[in-house]
């Protein structure tokens, strides 16, 4: 599969012998995507043929969303719908590593661009799907998007303060989370591959992503039949863990378990809490949270939230700021780990986007990114590549196949 080159710090980097096409839009896709190219994977990000600075698929190409979702990639136009543009991606599938798609269910098989069409000429092929409740059952051609995956897979149901109706969490969280299970099972696939030399067809879905994350939620349900509630800034099972106001502002403490608990009564100056018997058990801080609450939170209001933050660490009881995200952004310990990684692009200039919490002793990320590319900057390249001349390029492109 033809590319264009990548920097030389991508090179070295662990899947810079991977080739990629991506046929995704939105969020959940992009995200599996994102972390393969991130870490090397040659990306060719195929979009259809359009004009302007908004992405066909949705949200403003040199907005903050879509550079960050983008990065480290290359772009070329295709109308999958024509027969020449489909001629032109099964040229490229015919030597790639992994195609991924985040199609509603039933779309690629209209297009003609699904795995089983696929691995008969690539039987090698990692294709990668994320839709929004699976590839079968009676939901697999229902449209979906991340706040209906949170309302269905019932995490709208224990966020927020209890009574207040459900509530969303902020940040499109089954969205992130089936593309980074998508990106996992890729590279699962890739690895199983080195054995039995043979591709598969890996695919997740929103509503799977996000009852995965109910985690020990889900499993109260299925184990003991307890359906959870809101529980607002509480931890829902370990007490106390929750929000607890200071002099200037509100911070997190973590004191859960026996140790834990008098460890923080100690620092909080409020020993006599260890001989009072409503606190005496797990069980029985739990049953007399919302007073035991109301004690933690008389102490944490007569200072500071540095002060509380500085006694409660150095006691060893998990305690912390409670940060806007500039805030968080400037954090020394933050700042230390460079998570905010540099990207220059020739239209915006220099920014920063969010770089990879993973950190590999032999590959380390680069210092910049490399930048999300214009709408079909590499068509041409890619072109050129599978053997396309100049003036059949321009025939393409007049014919609005690229």
């Amino acid at each position: 599969m033809p590319m264009p080159e990548s920097s030389p710090a991508r090179a070295a980097l662990p899947l810079a012998h991977i080739r990629v096409l991506d046929l995704t839009a939105h969020r959940a896709g992009p995200t599996a995507v994102r972390q393969l190219a991130d870490w090397g994977a040659h990306v060719i990000k195929i979009e259809p043929p359009a004009d302007g600075d908004v992405d066909p698929m949705g949200g403003k190409r040199h907005g903050f969303d879509f550079q960050n979702l983008h990065r480290n990639k290359h772009s070329m136009t295709l109308n999958l719908k024509s027969a020449e543009g489909k001629a032109i991606f099964m040229a490229l599938a015919k030597d790639a590593d992994v195609i991924v798609e985040n199609y509603r269910s039933d779309v690629k098989l209209r297009l003609g661009v699904d795995y089983d069409s696929v691995v008969k000429i690539n039987p090698r092929i990692i294709y990668g799907s994320i839709s929004g409740f699976g590839q079968s059952g009676p939901d697999a051609t229902r449209p979906g998007v991340d706040q209906i995956a949170q309302g269905m897979g019932g995490l709208m149901s224990i966020t927020g303060l209890p009574g207040q109706g459900p509530v969303r969490v902020g940040i499109p969280i089954a969205d992130l989370t089936s593309g980074l299970l998508l990106a996992q099972g890729i590279m699962l696939a890739l690895y199983e591959r080195e054995r039995s030399g043979k591709g598969q067809w890996v695919h997740t879905s929103l509503i799977e992503a996000q009852i995965f994350m109910l985690d020990f939620q889900a499993a109260r349900w299925l184990m003991k039949g307890e359906v959870p509630g809101q529980a607002g800034n509480d931890h829902p099972t370990s007490i106390p863990t929750g929000v607890f106001p200071t002099s200037d502002g509100h911070i997190n403490i973590a004191a859960s378990g026996d140790h834990m608990f008098k460890r923080c009564c100690e620092a909080l100056g409020a020993s006599e809490l260890l001989s009072d018997p409503d606190y005496a058990t797990s069980a029985k801080r739990s049953a007399n949270r919302k007073v035991l609450n109301e004690k933690f939170a008389a102490r944490t209001r007569t200072n500071t939230a540095a002060h509380w933050i500085a006694a409660l660490n150095k006691a060893g009881v998990p305690s912390g700021p409670i940060n806007t995200i500039d805030k968080t952004f400037a954090e020394p310990q933050v700042q230390h780990l460079g998570i905010a990684r540099k990207m220059h692009s020739e239209k915006i200039g220099d920014t920063r986007v969010v770089g990879q919490p993973i950190n590999m002793s032999r590959f380390p990320q680069p210092e910049a990114l490399d930048a999300t590319p214009e709408l079909g900057e590499h068509t041409a390249d890619v072109l050129t590549g599978l053997g396309y001349g100049e003036a059949e390029i321009k025939a393409l492109k007049a014919k609005g196949v690229i």
